[in-house]
């Protein structure tokens, strides 16, 4: 802790904070602690408990993904608290453990939308690698008609989701590209130069773009 404390910079503490996390955290200089520590699910387990979000990270660097049980990680996502941790909990520890699935489905069905936010990312993810038995079509559907007005963690979420159907799935691209056209969401957000705009249509269209094959 006293390792972590020293890492705390307050101009990053104050970008953080205007995204809602509560740590200074330099995050490369976090990840080599992690490397040098390697995995300890016990100390893992005991950074999570101190509740302090530079040691909740750091918990997820060097815990054993599949070593929480299902309970374990419904209780450790509602507990998050910031966007960082919960960010971090779903990529690198639940998508890696056996009761991912089960959890995506119990979690997109919650109605707290930080909850229902973590089932939209798990739901992304299985867009994007494993696609069988996904009702793409109902999928669309439930974004249609819910994205334009949920809040801003469950849209983002959502319109990941919707990018990544008309990235990977050609037969459902003019859909998924009609309704982030007819919905709008995120159409004026802010993007550097350089990087993809995060409206939908425009990201999907830039994907498909990369990933068509030079021509000769």
């Amino acid at each position: 802790m006293a390792e972590l404390a020293a890492l705390d910079d307050p101009k990053a503490r104050a970008v953080n904070e205007k995204h809602g996390d509560d740590h200074g955290g330099n995050l490369g200089k976090l990840r080599a602690l992690a490397k040098r520590l390697k995995t300890q699910q016990e100390l893992a387990r005991e950074l999570w408990a101190t509740q302090d979000t530079a040691a909740r990270l750091l918990a997820l660097l060097v815990c054993r993904p599949k070593a929480f049980g299902r309970d374990e990680l419904d209780a450790m996502l509602r507990g998050a608290r910031t966007p960082k941790v919960q960010d971090w909990l779903v990529n690198y520890v639940v998508k890696k453990n056996p009761h991912a699935e089960e959890l995506r489905l119990v979690w997109t069905a919650d109605p707290d939308p930080v909850v229902a936010s973590a089932g939209w990312a798990l739901t992304t993810e299985r867009v994007a690698k494993k696609p069988e038995g996904l009702d793409l079509p109902g999928l669309l559907d439930v974004i249609e008609a819910e994205m334009k007005d949920a809040p801003d963690r469950l849209q983002w979420a959502m319109n990941h989701c919707l990018a990544q159907i008309g990235i990977e799935h050609p037969e459902h691209r003019a859909r998924a590209i009609a309704v982030g056209e007819r919905l709008q969401v995120l159409k004026d957000y802010p993007t550097s130069p350089g990087c993809t705009s995060p409206f939908a249509p425009d990201w999907i269209a830039e994907m498909v773009r990369r990933q068509a094959p030079p021509v000769a």
